[in-house]
C-alpha cells in the first residue's frame, strides 16, 4: 500500500501545495485515509499530521474510513422527501442493518450516506449506487436495486 502510494505521490516531493492533489491521489489509491497514510503523507511534506487532518477533514470528499464496495447515497432532498425520500432511506437501512452515516456493512460490500440533494428532483424520489442514478424509487424496486448487487 505505502508503496503504491509513495510512487503515486513522487512528483510532488516537498510541494506543500500540493496537499489536496496528494490526498486526492492517495485516497484513489487506498480508498481511504487510514492514519498511516496521513503520516506518511506528512513525512514527505513536512507538515504535521495535525495539518493534513486540519486539511482534508474540512473537505467532504475525503474519507478517513473504509468504505464499502458499493456507495448507496438516499436524496433526502425536498423533492424527494415528499416523494417517499425517508421510507427509501428505512428500506436501504432495514435490508443492509446499517444506518447513515455508517461507513459500511459487515462484509464490507455497503456503505450508506444520506444527502440532502442531487438535483434530480423530477426523478424523485432517488437513490445512487455507486455513480449510478435510480429515480422514482420504490422499497419495492430498491430491494430488487439490492438484490443485484
Amino acid at each position: 500500500m505505502l508503496e503504491e502510494l509513495a510512487e503515486a505521490i513522487a512528483p510532488y516531493r516537498g510541494q506543500k501545495g500540493a496537499l489536496i492533489p496528494i490526498l486526492q491521489k492517495a485516497q484513489g489509491e487506498i480508498g481511504y485515509l487510514p492514519e498511516e497514510i496521513i503520516s506518511e503523507i506528512a513525512n514527505f511534506l513536512g507538515l504535521t499530521k495535525n495539518e493534513i487532518y486540519g486539511v482534508a477533514s474540512f473537505y467532504a470528499q475525503f474519507r478517513f474510513e473504509r468504505q464499502g464496495e458499493h456507495t448507496i447515497k438516499c436524496c433526502q432532498g425536498t423533492a424527494c422527501y415528499v416523494q417517499g425520500g425517508k421510507s427509501i432511506l428505512k428500506t436501504v437501512e432495514d435490508n443492509l442493518n446499517i444506518e447513515p452515516g455508517k461507513t459500511i456493512t459487515d462484509d464490507y460490500k455497503f456503505s450508506l450516506e444520506r444527502v440532502a440533494c442531487f438535483g434530480s428532483c423530477a426523478l424523485a424520489p432517488v437513490i445512487v449506487v455507486d455513480k449510478t442514478v435510480y429515480g422514482r424509487m420504490t422499497s419495492a424496486k430498491v430491494r430488487q436495486l439490492l438484490a443485484q448487487y
